[in-house]
């Protein structure tokens, strides 16, 4: 399906669709495991930390606590219930915030970065993620990610997927919101964007939980845009290398 009206602005989602969390962590955990004298099943522990992020966000949603919790802060405490017991039950409060931290240094999917050199010649391009400001700006420095502007959740103290990021976003770049593309590996992202009238792009990414990944294979609806990755997607959209 081609875009219905002129496109101005790419919101990313960025953890999965953007930058491979997954990998990446696992990749940073085992050799600090072993310095540490941590046996842990890093892949395991690592899906278990990601588990936790849904159901933190549904009971923020019914709770709505002040001030508004960022998602380092979610991730930290996620983690020390994790760690009452078990192989990581002694790590220090160094170690713990290591851990956390390591949210902060994600490597890109390879067609990340140049994708977003290209489309950016364009387009404004963002991320629009549930991730705090600092851990966004930290993170495109670490994976070279050149955004024209960050969107975190502590900017509107919501969550995707209220309505308050996708129109908060497209009203402080001064556009309607028919004039922005969410771009995903998530369909119910997506779902959401697209009920707030933004327009729609999915991108399998179909390794993000790791090799048994059974959700989000392949596009679940009729999106503006299915590209193969975002290389692809700057290629539909005449960003050419």
């Amino acid at each position: 399906m081609s875009p219905t009206a002129p496109v101005k602005v790419l919101l990313f989602d960025v953890f999965g669709t953007v930058v491979d969390w997954r990998s990446s962590l696992v990749t940073t955990f085992e050799p600090w495991g072993r310095r540490n004298g941590f046996s842990v099943d890093w892949s395991a522990f690592v899906d278990a930390w990601r588990a936790a992020y849904m159901p933190s966000l549904m009971e923020l949603r019914k709770t709505a606590p002040q001030p508004f919790p960022t998602l380092d802060q979610l991730h930290r405490q996620s983690l020390d219930r994790m760690l009452v017991d078990g192989p990581l039950a002694q790590a220090t409060t160094t170690d713990r915030e290591f851990l956390v931290k390591a949210w902060h240094q994600l490597n890109g999917w390879p067609d990340a970065r140049p994708a977003l050199q290209r489309l950016n010649k364009r387009f404004v391009v963002a991320p629009l993620s549930n991730a705090n400001t600092s851990l966004l700006v930290t993170l495109a420095k670490f994976a070279e990610l050149e955004w024209d502007c960050v969107f975190g959740a502590d900017m509107f103290q919501r969550y995707k997927p209220d309505r308050e990021l996708y129109l908060g976003a497209a009203r402080l770049l001064d556009v309607e919101p028919e004039q922005v593309m969410m771009v995903a590996a998530h369909n119910n992202d997506l779902r959401a964007a697209r009920a707030y009238g933004l327009q729609t792009c999915f991108i399998p990414r179909r390794r993000e939980f790791g090799p048994q990944q059974t959700v989000d294979l392949e596009a679940e609806e009729n999106w503006t845009i299915v590209a193969n990755d975002m290389l692809d997607l700057a290629d539909r959209l005449g960003c050419y290398g």
